[in-house]
């Protein structure tokens, strides 16, 4: 018989123990529990060293919340220097890095805005916490199926997000083509998180320059701040400029999504 390989990943120790715990009393299933995302982490790449990896990781959509008083998503390199990771990120992470593995997502309520960011990281379902054993068994075994499981509930509020986010971007896209390249490549440095100095030493220009192609920037885009720019960057999937230079400042502007 095959098995499958599960990682419970839920902060809550007494939920992800007694999870975790129905799980194993199947006969096909190889259960292990984490309870926060860098112990994920580990543990993915644990498996993978020794040969075991996981199929399917069981997420807790506010994951990191206890540890941070809120469930909002910080910075990936925030979160690994204080320990926190928060559920989206780690979907998203192990979706880029270990595509093999299924990413299922457990939550308290439904929510159409958290589910379709769930989905958009690549995550292949939406369950409730509190649903039976039997029906996230089903979905576990669906998304090893290469299926999408998603509560009917949550259907159009879903589809309603992930749409308004296709037009947001469509919009973001056509701000950004309105620039000029030099005033692309300042935007590219801006999301990179570079202060005005920084720029100038990247770019060879003087800080005034650079403060004028700042201001043409957010100009063009209708925005008022810098984190404002960077939000809608990342909408219209600009990157950081590679290897940025100088200090780091406003990581905020990585916050928005």
């Amino acid at each position: 018989m095959a098995r499958i390989r599960v990682l419970v990943v839920d902060d809550h120790r007494i939920f992800a123990e007694s999870l975790a715990a129905a799980l194993a009393a199947e006969p096909d299933v190889d259960v292990s529990a984490a309870g926060s995302g860098p112990a994920a982490l580990r543990a993915l790449e644990r498996a993978a060293a020794e040969g075991r990896g996981y199929d399917v990781l069981l997420v807790d959509a506010e994951l990191g919340a206890l540890a941070t008083g809120a469930a909002h998503a910080v910075p990936v390199p925030q979160q690994q220097e204080t320990g926190v990771l928060d559920g989206i990120s780690l979907v998203a992470g192990v979706s880029s890095g270990r595509p093999a593995v299924r990413s299922v997502v457990l939550a308290e309520k439904d929510d159409p805005r958290t589910a379709a960011r769930a989905l958009q990281a690549g995550a292949s379902g939406w369950v409730a916490k509190d649903c039976s054993l039997q029906r996230l068994l089903a979905v576990v075994r669906g998304v090893l199926r290469d299926e999408t499981h998603l509560p009917p509930a949550l259907l159009t509020g879903v589809l309603r997000e992930l749409t308004a986010a296709r037009k947001h971007r469509t919009e973001s896209e056509r701000l950004v083509e309105s620039l000029t390249p030099r005033e692309r490549e300042v935007l590219r440095c801006m999301v990179a998180g570079l202060g005005r100095k920084a720029v100038a030493e990247r770019l060879f220009l003087s800080p005034h320059t650079v403060r004028t192609h700042m201001q043409n920037v957010l100009g063009k885009l209708g925005v008022h701040s810098t984190l404002a720019a960077v939000a809608l960057a990342r909408r219209a999937g600009v990157g950081p400029a590679e290897h940025p230079l100088g200090d780091v400042v406003e990581r905020g502007g990585q916050l928005a999504q």
